[in-house]
């Protein structure tokens, strides 16, 4: 049975210039704990886009939000959706605030598409924290001859 053992010498690192080492090691380590995981999935808003020759359908998810907090602009084939929300808890005891509770999130998410959007004829829909988009793809005109003169 072979075993690596290492004999420890605290300046192993400073003379391999590798100083930082042990500090990546554990920011790696940290990065890959669930906790760390679940904390950095919460912020991204998650989605699901298909396409067909006549549309694209994004399906996003933006839990917690009203529709009136979700902005999505159009420009071209770049589609941005953001939605940002406030909230302030009291509960008070008479004058004496014994509660006081602060919330505030922000989601964004920005991306292109291969074709250009019909924003005109574009729909969106939004239910139980799932956000729906339908958007038309622009009609092309096809190619056109150019007579030399």
């Amino acid at each position: 049975m072979a075993t690596n053992l290492m004999r420890f010498s605290p300046f192993n690192n400073i003379a391999r210039f590798e100083p930082f080492k042990e500090f990546e090691d554990m920011f790696r380590e940290l990065q890959l704990s669930p906790a760390m995981q679940a904390f950095e999935s919460a912020h991204n808003m998650k989605m699901d886009v298909s396409e067909t020759e006549k549309a694209y359908t994004v399906t996003a998810e933006v839990p917690g939000m009203k529709k009136e907090d979700i902005k999505i602009d159009i420009e071209g084939n770049r589609v941005s959706i953001s939605a940002e929300k406030s909230e302030l808890k009291e509960q008070k005891d008479g004058e004496t605030i014994v509660r006081s509770e602060r919330f505030s999130g922000r989601l964004y998410r920005g991306f292109s598409l291969g074709d250009e959007i019909d924003a005109e004829h574009a729909v969106a829909k939004y239910q139980d924290g799932i956000l729906e988009l339908s958007l038309p793809k622009k009609k092309r005109n096809g190619a056109k001859p150019l007579t030399i003169s």
